[in-house]
């Protein structure tokens, strides 16, 4: 969801076609890796270095150290993923000061992956991991030819209401369908004078999701040199199409997110409606405490009545990374941290990472909790639900850098200046048609 720098896209401009690692393929192997091998190495002294920026992590990382008290993990914090990424390339290019596993987001995995940058964990059992996840989660970070990353937590998109001000408007319940969102926005901005929901220009995660809920397949990659580009479509121009209207009618705001002022608007009651990820409902607790019991959590408004459908916004996996001299104990940490159950309810009950196994998504300890925010509302259940409806087959670009770069300069624009949105969305698909060429790939 953060914003892509142009140092970042730079970053990656001018090491896509480098060596990933100095030329190295340490970790790389398609033997299997033996339960004595696997045996003998979490039973020998090793340190490895973990890249990652959840707070707190320590307490899963000491879950892994107390039942594997040979092995030592350094967990560095080296910033958010658009802070991460370019310094994990830089120590790639320069074969030295990589960690053993790092954090990356599910859109960020084809990037690394065209760089060879990936440990593929077929043969350190990753496969084995499939049937403990969500198809959907499962499908970021593995295909055909390996398993590239263990995912640590999602983002399905619902969507979080103020109930005031719907009973104000005297709308009683959340849209069902998004005709129903439109004539709700008519009658809040009436009655109330808020907006029904914000739409930024600065947040193509966002604006993806709600394309991926709309049943766009934007991209594809062949995980060599050939990708398909698909962002002026019939689905995503129905998406804009509508938002357009919505935007011309003063019916939705267009503020830049996560800032002061956004912030303020959810405790203002300047928007009525957030349609958002899964780890936004705690998110908002920490934005908007004055408003606490005034809020609901729904699904996200359907395109045909009757259907159940979802996107995601956000999402993370953890990838042992090229280079690596213990690769053994750098995938079952990646492993442990990710499947063992103490640790992925520690990482929804007490970091609010959104899970991906389905152990815990159906866990009494995370499905039950009533949230006070919410009205006592079960939340996480509702959520946990929603998971089920994200259509599993969405890809990412392997230069997503450039794909939410050249948003801003497009169809964010555009949403930002009030303009043709799509007209915008056929730039977008232009300008990223021709980065493709330009960084030597096919395009379908």
């Amino acid at each position: 969801m953060a914003l892509v720098s142009v140092a970042v896209v730079t970053a990656v401009a001018l090491s896509a076609c480098a060596p990933s690692n100095g030329g190295t393929d340490a970790g790389q192997t398609t033997a299997p890796v033996s339960q004595a091998e696997i045996d003998e190495a979490m039973d020998t002294e090793t340190t490895i270095t973990f890249w990652t920026w959840v707070p707190d992590i320590q307490k899963e990382v000491d879950l892994f150290e107390a039942k594997y008290p040979k092995i030592t993990v350094d967990v560095v914090n080296v910033g958010t993923g658009t802070a991460q990424y370019p310094k994990l390339r830089t120590a790639l290019k320069a074969g030295k000061g990589a960690p053993d596993v790092a954090q990356i987001e599910y859109q960020y995995i084809p990037s690394f992956r065209q760089t060879n940058s990936l440990v593929d964990l077929t043969p350190y059992g990753g496969a084995e991991l499939e049937d403990s996840y969500v198809e959907w989660v499962w499908n970021q970070v593995a295909d055909d030819a390996g398993v590239w990353s263990v995912p640590q937590d999602s983002g399905p998109l619902g969507n979080l209401y103020r109930s005031d001000i719907y009973a104000q408007a005297g709308i009683t319940e959340a849209p069902a369908t998004w005709d129903d969102f439109a004539e709700d926005a008519k009658t809040i901005k009436e009655k109330t004078d808020s907006y029904i929901s914000n739409l930024p220009g600065n947040d193509p995660g966002q604006i993806v999701g709600l394309f991926w809920q709309a049943g766009a397949k934007p991209f594809s990659y062949d995980g060599d040199k050939t990708v398909g580009i698909d962002l002026d479509s019939a689905e995503t121009q129905k998406v804009v199409s509508f938002w357009q209207d919505l935007i011309d009618q003063d019916l939705v705001s267009t503020d830049a997110d996560f800032n002061d002022a956004w912030y303020q608007g959810f405790a203002s009651g300047k928007y009525a409606s957030w349609q958002t990820a899964a780890w936004g409902p705690v998110f908002l607790q920490g934005t908007a405490a004055d408003t606490s019991g005034k809020w609901t959590a729904a699904k996200i408004p359907q395109w045909n009545a009757g259907e159940d459908v979802s996107g995601n916004w956000g999402g993370s996996s953890n990838a042992v990374i090229t280079g690596t001299k213990n690769p053994i104990v750098a995938a079952e940490f990646s492993k442990f941290l990710n499947t063992d159950p103490e640790s992925t309810l520690a990482f929804a009950n007490e970091q609010f990472l959104f899970p991906t196994t389905t152990d815990t998504l159906s866990s009494p300890d995370f499905i039950g909790t009533e949230s006070e925010f919410y009205g006592g509302q079960k939340v996480n259940e509702l959520f946990a639900g929603v998971s089920d409806t994200v259509s599993t087959d969405f890809q990412w670009l392997p230069f997503n850098d450039y794909v939410y770069s050249s948003f801003n300069d497009t169809l964010g624009k555009a949403i930002a200046d009030h303009g043709d949105m799509s007209a915008a969305l056929t730039a977008w698909q232009d300008a990223v048609t021709a980065y493709a060429k330009q960084q030597g790939f096919t395009v379908e």
